[in-house]
């Protein structure tokens, strides 16, 4: 069976069940006959653009992003995901709930903001380099705007 076939599998997994981790996953997908190694699951997480969320229990599960091949809107993440923001220099360090660093990370770089030149997310940190120390103040108060904060 071909990548295709797997890339349908796993989106049927993450949609009929709540998948904490890729190990759980790739046994998953060993019953159904599909034998991955780590790397090409990883690859195949990437591609298929899921995300980490919280779940009512506090862990975190693969899903799907809300829009379908879109990252969510930043503003609803920010809304429901973001906890506090603090800065110096051209460093700007987003707090958020668990998990919730990934998918503000993504679309945070999908927006695609002049100021930034890039994200680093972990589980609930996201380090955000500016272009210029100068920009820190209007890029943090513009996700505080964002965030309802």
């Amino acid at each position: 069976m071909g990548k295709y076939e797997r890339h349908q599998a796993i989106l049927q997994l993450v949609r009929g069940e709540r998948i904490h981790s890729q190990e759980q996953l790739r046994d998953l997908l060993a019953e159904r006959s599909f034998a991955v190694t780590q790397a090409t699951l990883s690859r195949d997480i990437r591609e298929l653009g899921l995300v980490k969320a919280p779940g009512p229990d506090g862990r975190t599960y693969y899903t799907l992003p809300a829009q379908p091949d879109q990252t969510p809107p930043l503003r609803r993440l920010l809304s429901t995901l973001f906890v506090n923001a603090d800065g110096t220099g051209n460093l700007l360090i987003l707090k958020t709930l668990t998990a919730g660093a990934q998918p503000i990370a993504l679309a945070l770089d999908a927006e695609g903001w002049p100021e930034i030149l890039g994200t680093i997310a972990g589980d609930d940190t996201i380090l955000v380099v500016l272009r210029d120390a100068s920009q820190l103040e209007p890029v943090l108060q513009r996700i505080r705007d964002m965030a309802g904060k």
